[in-house]
């Protein structure tokens, strides 16, 4: 019973592993593709451009696929999200899932409340998208 015990736990470990594994690698491949567009593009020449509403977080190589996602539907935006969360951070990422609940709340009340639930418990009250949380606190309760 416990070599069987040990052994599943060895597996889950291995497992987790390779979760840690793939999302470094995934990491890798964007700052990899930031890096050959820069370099194809000339960019080390120009200077780096501000983050929109002066919000850090986002690499700059992801800024085209967000804009291409928030162009094409909530359903875009929120399947970016998944896929981009590991290589975003707040404040950033805090302003673009506000996006999102805006962009869902009158479709999925729950699901927007959901998320704008999460965002507000993990942001400090001294963050630049804090106005903006207090903003929408009175739509989602």
């Amino acid at each position: 019973m416990i070599r069987k015990l040990v052994g599943l736990l060895l597996i889950i470990g291995a497992l987790l592993g390779l979760k840690e594994l793939h999302q470094y690698w995934e990491k890798v491949k964007v700052q990899q593709a930031a890096r050959d567009r820069e370099s194809s593009t000339g960019a080390a020449t120009r200077p780096e451009p501000s983050p929109p509403g002066g919000l850090s977080g986002l690499p700059p190589g992801l800024e085209a696929s967000l804009e291409e996602a928030k162009r094409q539907s909530p359903a875009a935006l929120r399947l970016w999200i998944e896929k981009y969360r590991p290589y975003v951070q707040d404040p950033r990422l805090a302003s673009i899932e506000l996006d999102y609940v805006v962009l869902i709340g009158g479709r999925n009340y729950l699901e927007a409340r959901k998320i704008f639930h999460a965002v507000r418990e993990r942001t400090p009250t001294n963050s630049p998208v804090y106005p903006r949380i207090q903003q929408l606190e009175r739509n989602y309760p």
